[in-house]
C-alpha cells in the first residue's frame, strides 16, 4: 500500500534544493505527485506532495529531515485529503488593488464567515505602471459550501471591496 506525504520544504535559495529533495524521494521509492515552489526574498520555500510504498515511509521521513545537514529545513504529515474532502463549487477570486496592511485578513476573514475554504492563494506585491505605487495582486481558488449562492459572497466581498479600496472579482472557476 501506497502513503502519501505532504511536505513543507524552507532552504535558503541556493542551485541543487529540488534535485536533492527529488533524489531522497526517489531513492525511497518514492513518486513526485505535486508541489508548488518559489524564491521568496532570499529564502526558497514549497509545499510537495510525495507517496511511497509504506514499508518505506519510516526511512523516507528521516532521509528527509536528514536534508537539514544541507541547510534545507523539511516538515510533513500524512497526507488526509481524502478524509477531509468537502463537496462544493470551485469560484475564482482575482484582487487587485494599492499595497496596504490588511487586505489578506479581510477577505479572508469574509470568506471564513461563509465556510469557504481557500484552496489556493498567490500573492504578490508590483510597482503600478502609473503613478509607481506599490499595488497588490491576490488570486485564490475557493471552495464554497454546495448551498451557498455565489452572488451573496461577490456582494459581500464587493462590501469589502470598497472599504479596503481594491476591485475584486469572483467567478466560476474554469477547471
Amino acid at each position: 500500500m501506497s502513503v502519501e506525504l505532504v511536505l513543507t520544504i524552507l532552504s535558503r535559495d541556493q542551485p541543487g534544493v529540488v534535485e536533492a529533495l527529488a533524489d531522497t524521494v526517489t531513492a525511497h521509492s518514492g513518486n513526485w505527485i505535486d508541489s508548488s515552489m518559489a524564491r521568496l526574498g532570499g529564502e526558497f520555500a514549497g509545499i510537495l506532495r510525495v507517496s511511497a510504498p509504506e514499508e518505506n515511509i519510516d526511512a523516507l521521513v528521516k532521509a528527509l529531515t536528514g536534508l537539514s545537514e544541507k541547510g534545507i529545513d523539511v516538515t510533513l504529515r500524512r497526507d488526509r485529503a481524502a478524509a477531509t474532502q468537502q463537496g462544493g463549487h470551485r469560484v475564482q477570486l482575482s484582487l487587485t488593488g494599492l499595497d496596504h496592511p490588511g487586505i489578506v485578513l479581510e477577505v479572508s476573514r469574509a470568506l471564513a464567515g461563509f465556510n469557504a475554504n481557500i484552496e489556493e492563494l498567490r500573492t504578490e506585491t508590483f510597482t503600478g505602471s502609473m503613478g509607481g505605487e506599490a499595488m497588490f495582486s491576490a488570486n485564490a481558488q475557493i471552495t464554497l459550501p454546495e448551498t451557498l449562492n455565489m452572488d451573496e459572497v461577490r456582494e459581500a466581498l464587493e462590501r469589502i471591496a470598497d472599504d479596503i479600496m481594491v476591485d475584486i472579482e469572483l467567478e466560476e472557476a474554469t477547471q
